[in-house]
């Protein structure tokens, strides 16, 4: 549904672009040693939990 919503494609279970993406923004948010607020529920998808 994210992949929908975001690059308005579909792509199938198999592929692993959104955690690439996921990932970049990790790197991104957590590079000044900020704790962690993208969090992956395991069969769900991601929660972005605020500080």
């Amino acid at each position: 549904m994210i992949l929908d919503r975001v690059w308005g494609s579909d792509f199938g279970p198999e592929s692993n672009s959104l955690a690439v993406y996921v990932g970049y923004l990790r790197r991104k948010l957590e590079a000044g040693g900020e704790p962690r607020l993208v969090h992956t529920v395991h069969g769900v998808g991601y929660r972005l939990d605020l500080p």
